[in-house]
């Protein structure tokens, strides 16, 4: 009985520091989106109950249909690709600074993946026009390598998917880079070297030491990067505007257009549904971790 109020006692301490965060949090975030579901039920002037035909007239639209589709073909293709790129280039520069401590080198690749977070959005998008406009240093390159004329403008074209994924890869691979590079320090050296005199390979050590020990990172990497995917709008608006390519048209535009129109039924509603589809599986998801974590015996402070 005296351990187990011991357990507890020990759980109790950090949410008690974290009680003014998250009072915080309820008091600008939480109450004031409970107030958007009410408002998703009510009519368009907010005094009757309108049950869900909200929710469906944001379903029968079809400017919702393609930027949700869009938003979630972005978010299936960064969000692996971006983990599994910044995984490689953290491993790639842990084991490169195991071998080189004081290696300036890698010192300096650490600092060039990190340095697009510290660039203005503004500012790196002023760049990436540059490269990308019908004039630009692109067209410029591939016409002078394949001898034909290039006047492609890119944000405004087929390529613009691919071109914004780019973007945001470009952005975030140095931040993800950082956080697999904590987990990984976490992880003790003495079973990588256990596990090299028992002969186990590279791929061996990857796969039962450093997947295992990247559990908990994984979950918070993953849900960091969905937060951080929405945030692309800021680059899709600045590359293309307010009506992009239809493949670029994401949720954020549609927001935009209906904040112009003062749609507040329809913005209410996709917010609901758009925090419910997100939300739901991120939660869940790191539960089932924390849970694997908890049988494991490493995370008794948060299952007491």
């Amino acid at each position: 009985m005296k351990k187990r109020l011991e357990r507890w006692r020990k759980a109790l301490v950090p949410w008690l520091f974290l009680t003014p965060s998250l009072a915080g949090v309820a008091v600008f975030m939480g109450f004031p989106f409970l107030d958007v579901v009410k408002r998703s039920f009510m009519d368009t002037m907010g005094n009757g109950f309108a049950g869900f035909q909200n929710y469906q007239a944001v379903l029968d639209n079809l400017a919702f249909r393609l930027a949700a589709g869009n938003t979630l073909g972005f978010l299936v293709v960064c969000i692996p690709t971006l983990m599994v790129i910044s995984l490689g280039l953290a491993l790639l520069i842990s084991g490169s600074a195991q071998k080189h401590q004081n290696s300036a080198v890698i010192k300096n690749s650490r600092t060039m993946l990190v340095l697009p977070l510290a660039i203005p959005t503004a500012s790196m998008v002023l760049v990436w026009k540059i490269i990308l406009c019908r004039d630009g240093v692109l067209n410029q390159v591939l016409t002078w390598m394949t001898g034909k004329l290039w006047e492609v403008d890119w944000a405004f074209s087929r390529h613009a998917f691919p071109v914004l994924v780019i973007t945001y890869l470009w952005k975030h691979t140095g931040y993800d880079m950082i956080l697999w590079l904590a987990g990984l320090q976490g992880i003790p050296g003495e079973l990588y070297e256990a596990a090299k005199m028992d002969g186990a390979g590279s791929a061996a050590r990857f796969w039962y030491i450093t997947v295992p020990g990247l559990r908990g990172t994984l979950g918070m990497v993953g849900i960091l990067s969905v937060v951080n995917s929405f945030r692309v709008y800021r680059e899709a608006y600045l590359l293309a505007g307010t009506y992009p390519d239809s493949s670029i048209y994401l949720i954020p535009h549609l927001f935009a257009h209906w904040f112009l129109s003062l749609d507040i039924q329809k913005m209410t509603a996709a917010a609901v549904m758009m925090t419910a589809v997100f939300v739901t599986p991120a939660v869940l998801g790191w539960r089932i971790i924390l849970r694997r974590l908890a049988d494991d015996g490493k995370d008794e402070i948060l299952f007491p």
